[in-house]
């Protein structure tokens, strides 16, 4: 990465950034002839709009497009070069999509109306696009003023069922050609909705040859736009849904997106950056390209921000369409009002919260054992479906049904998406083939392991549990080896047996037939889905008492209850001293190792900053190497945050340049360290105080953090600063 390009800010809302470091970046283009293009691309937004967790009635913290258009108009100020692709997966996966708007696609869509704000330059679909049909798909997305992409679908005549796959951005006098594919694995999810029969899913990496052979020489740069991951979902020799293979068979791609897992991508492969990003605004992937007078690319980096602590934009959230869907989505959670206004009532009720409390942070409950929440949703599943065994996901690990009245967001909550239900029959052995499937989640269980761990590549939502059965799960046993003691009825169930298995529409498609575990077809689907089943269900029973039957368990393991080495362990995990085993279990061979690493960790959290002798907080440091010794620089929003209520209080502030205001209120949150990166770049820190502008040494983090040291803190403060055994103090008697 060039020096120049490091040095450009990455502005949040409430971080402090280089004001002048964009534009001297621009100017030293100018002077060489070079030109700088930022491409800027989402994904998986799922209609989040908002940055607000309707199940649990909450703001979030990290996500959503309200947020995501802040740091977008940020880079669009520092670089006017800038473009604005998605991946797709949008117009799906709130209560206000799924619930509201998707029914009525002829009405404006908030999500698009939110897209076409934001200025878009294109957009691809995603699978979660198609489920609906894809004549509702097409009314929705007809709403934008961009083009949306899908070069690899077209319809029975054989058209784009967008209308395009490919569209040219120009910037600059650079031309950048947008592809976009989607997994060709739609109709494995959506086959039956309305148009997807007759659609043909071409494989992504043939479908992008024939677009780069039409775009020929019109464009100078190739982006190419894949809701899919880089390997193969489903079709792993052919790689027809794996990005990857799109990027070995066309060597003239420049930049790729990858969207669709829900986990970052940041990579570069020779010279073809390739970002992807988590889902629900979580993150941006940044692409920036340097190219020369004759519009070759002659480098490029690509990031992915984080949008923690960034604040969500107000005029995304003020859009009227986007305010009003916001307000009714609310209130249909709530449960609406009758036409006097009073409010309706709930759903249903609870007796009890039902799932239990984790014993180890991070380590879901209700993933190792039985819950009532399980045991609900699987019998709602045997009552509508008068099948023998019911097989369902907890599809989200702090999935919940709280004490008391329950509306729509609690069921939401327990299960999220729109699925129906289907009944198959199945023999004994296909059972027991597709128990084994869901149970290679586990991670293998070692002598000496504390707790059971995940394999991080099986989501939660593969991982089926299964009523209408008892049965064990052996974990000290390798992957496909370890269902044990199938009881049926009381008895033994025996391969050759026959039995009716309740299943969503989903995993009866993606995991079922794909995999090749059952023979047998739907023999029954239900006319409502699996969520409105649980909604009659709470209408009719409340109030609704959890009730655990533990008809499965895991053996094979000793967690090694009883060595107090374990509870120690567990304490320092719990208290945030260690990370959460999840992917990889914690094992008492490493337990001196374990306890250094946490005690380290303790002592890096101990306070760091005093006022007058008293220690206020804590601040990062970021120490640099020279030749006359060792430099350290604090975080400035540490500091201002660590000291406000005290003497020595400050607001740091940001208005198209720092602002320190000495003796103001500091009113933001502290910084959240996980999207901080481990290296910072050592420049100048130039701020407003008062009248004055002053300069003082700095090392300016991404996204935009500034640390100081103990020096240039004296002097922006006009106070005494000193360093004592790693303590930095501040004195205002």
């Amino acid at each position: 990465m060039k020096l120049g390009k490091r040095l450009l800010p990455i502005l949040l809302t409430l971080s402090m950034a280089a004001s002048m470091l964009p534009a001297a970046a621009l100017a030293a283009e100018a002077d060489t002839g070079e030109k700088h293009i930022t491409i800027l691309g989402t994904s998986d937004m799922h209609g989040n709009i908002w940055g607000f967790s309707y199940e649990d009635n909450a703001e979030s913290t990290n996500n959503g497009m309200a947020r995501l258009y802040t740091y977008i108009q940020q880079v669009r100020a520092e670089n006017p070069n800038t473009i604005l692709i998605d991946a797709g997966d949008d117009i799906q996966g709130t209560i206000m999509t799924d619930d509201l708007y998707n029914k009525t696609p002829e009405e404006p869509h908030p999500v698009i109306t939110a897209m076409n704000y934001m200025g878009y330059d294109a957009m691809t679909l995603g699978n979660h696009e198609f489920n609906w049909g894809i004549p509702t798909m097409q009314t929705i997305l007809g709403q934008a003023d961009f083009p949306v992409l899908a070069a690899n679908v077209t319809d029975e005549k054989g058209e784009l069922v967008t209308g395009a796959g490919w569209t040219i951005v120009e910037r600059d006098g650079v031309k950048v050609a947008i592809i976009g594919v989607v997994t060709p694995d739609v109709p494995i999810w959506d086959g039956g909705k309305e148009g997807i029969d007759g659609a043909t899913f071409e494989a992504a990496n043939v479908a992008v040859g024939k677009a780069i052979d039409e775009i020929g020489d019109q464009a100078d740069v190739i982006v190419v736009s894949a809701h899919m991951g880089m390997y193969a979902e489903f079709d792993e020799e052919g790689g027809s849904d794996s990005a990857q293979k799109i990027l070995d068979d066309n060597p003239e791609i420049d930049v790729l997106q990858v969207a669709h897992n829900h986990v970052v991508v940041n990579e570069k492969q020779g010279d073809v950056v390739i970002g992807g990003v988590r889902n629900g605004g979580r993150d941006i992937a940044r692409f920036d390209l340097t190219l020369d007078a004759d519009n070759n690319v002659v480098d490029a980096t690509v990031e992915v921000v984080d949008m923690t602590d960034v604040a969500p934009s107000q005029e995304i959230r003020d859009i009227p369409l986007v305010a009003e869907a916001h307000q009714k989505t609310i209130d249909y959670i709530a449960g609406g009002t009758d036409e006097s206004g009073e409010p309706l009532p709930p759903l249903g009720s609870t007796t009890a919260k039902f799932q239990p409390e984790n014993e180890i942070r991070g380590i879901p409950a209700g993933r190792v054992m039985d819950t009532a929440v399980m045991d609900l949703i699987n019998k709602v599943q045997l009552e509508n479906s008068g099948a023998d065994v019911s097989a369902a996901a907890l599809f989200k690990d702090t999935s919940d049904l709280p004490a008391g009245d329950i509306n729509y967001g609690n069921i939401f909550d327990i299960y999220k998406f729109d699925n129906t239900l289907y009944r198959v029959t199945v023999t004994g052995a296909e059972l027991k083939a597709y128990m084994e499937w869901s149970a290679e989640c586990y991670n293998q269980w070692k002598e000496g392991d504390i707790n059971i761990s995940f394999d991080p590549e099986y989501p939660d939502y593969l991982y089926d549990m299964f009523a209408g059965v008892d049965y064990e799960i052996d974990l000290s046993q390798p992957k496909g080896e370890r269902i044990r003691n199938v009881m049926f009825k009381g008895e033994p169930l025996q391969d050759d047996q026959t039995l009716n298995l309740a299943v969503n529409n989903y995993r009866y498609s993606s995991a079922l037939k794909t995999e090749g575990l059952v023979s047998g077809t739907k023999e029954w689907e239900s006319s409502n889905s699996i969520r409105d089943m649980i909604v009659a269900y709470f209408a009719e029973h409340s109030p609704v008492a959890p009730e655990v039957d533990n008809n499965w368990k895991i053996v094979g393991v000793d967690l090694s209850e009883d060595d107090p080495r374990r509870a120690e362990l567990i304490s320092y995990i719990n208290d945030g001293l260690l990370d959460t085993p999840y992917a990889a279990s914690y094992n008492l061979a490493d337990y001196d190792a374990l306890v250094a690493q946490a005690q380290a960790n303790a002592a890096a959290q101990a306070n760091n900053v005093s006022v007058d002798g008293t220690d206020v907080g804590k601040a990062f440091t970021y120490t640099v190497e020279a030749a006359d010794g060792t430099v350290t620089y604090y975080r400035l929003r540490d500091i201002a945050f660590a000291v406000k209520g005290t003497a020595a209080a400050f607001d740091v502030s940001w208005d198209n340049g720092v602002v320190l205001t000495v003796g103001g209120t500091y009113t933001a949150e502290a910084v959240a360290d996980s999207n901080m990166s481990p290296t910072a770049v050592e420049t100048t820190l130039s701020a407003q105080v008062g009248d004055e502008t002053v300069e003082v040494p700095a090392a300016l983090m991404s996204p935009g953090n500034y640390c100081v040291t103990a020096e240039g803190l004296a002097t922006l403060l006009g106070a005494t600063v000193t360093v004592t055994d790693g303590i930095l103090n501040i004195a205002t008697k």
